[in-house]
């Protein structure tokens, strides 16, 4: 069976877990559609697993929204380019939290991880890696919100991290195949974000943060909307 996502990321997850990352993947990219009935039975065999592990996975689907439990199955309620731009609502939200918390404190340590992960993504523009570009730019957003030790941001992102990852990893994957020069604007935005942090200069900061996000989804249109763009991402990796 093709995997959708790179199985080398699941090595210590659950098998619940690594299932749910598949549908995950399959559902957001449109390759399970909106309204499919998926059952128990049918997923233990085409997963060649128990069914305890995908009652695990489609209860971790249904906290996302991504399906409906009912009697005769899971209905796969899919997302929405209205669902995504709201995701990105709390994630701006979120990040611009952050921010304002961050400007109050020493970022040595931040600014010295936020270089190197930096450098790792151009790396992986380098050799045309949009998985790993993918991970790195997660993990670069991820250290920022964990570096003011909110334990209730903690939650929040946490909550909406599976989802984003699986929105980057198709986005990535589609902008290397259709618009890899775009990678220097991205790296642009992210130096700007780290020199924002370095000067901690509160308008810098809301440049850099609202021209990063706003450049995002604005570079994604022509994606959610398009399965046979959606198709070759998930291909992509292969």
């Amino acid at each position: 069976m093709k995997a959708f996502y790179p199985e080398q990321r699941l090595a210590a997850s659950s098998m619940g877990e690594r299932v749910a990352t598949d549908l995950r993947m399959r559902i957001i990219s449109h390759d399970i559609e909106k309204g499919t009935i998926l059952s128990e039975n049918q997923l233990s065999k085409e997963y060649q697993v128990s069914r305890s592990p995908i009652r695990d996975a489609l209860k971790l689907l249904e906290k996302e929204d991504l399906i409906e439990l009912k009697k005769m199955g899971a209905e796969v309620i899919g997302i929405t380019e209205k669902d995504i731009a709201e995701i990105y609502d709390v994630r701006l939200m979120i990040e611009s939290f952050v921010f304002r918390r961050i400007l109050k404190k020493d970022n040595e340590k931040l600014i010295h991880e936020l270089q190197k992960i930096l450098e790792m993504m151009k790396i992986a523009i380098k050799y045309k890696d949009a998985n790993e570009f993918s991970f790195k730019d997660i993990e670069f957003h991820e250290t920022i919100i964990t570096s003011i030790q909110h334990r209730h941001i903690g939650i929040l992102w946490s909550n909406l991290k599976p989802v984003v990852e699986c929105l980057i990893l198709l986005d990535m994957r589609h902008r290397m195949q259709h618009n890899y020069e775009d990678f220097d604007r991205i790296i642009y935005n992210h130096e700007l974000l780290i020199q924002a942090i370095i000067e901690k200069n509160e308008p810098l900061v809301e440049e850099a943060f609202y021209k990063n996000f706003n450049d995002v989804q604005k570079q994604s249109e022509g994606l959610w909307h398009n399965p046979e763009s959606l198709k070759r991402a998930s291909d992509f990796h292969e």
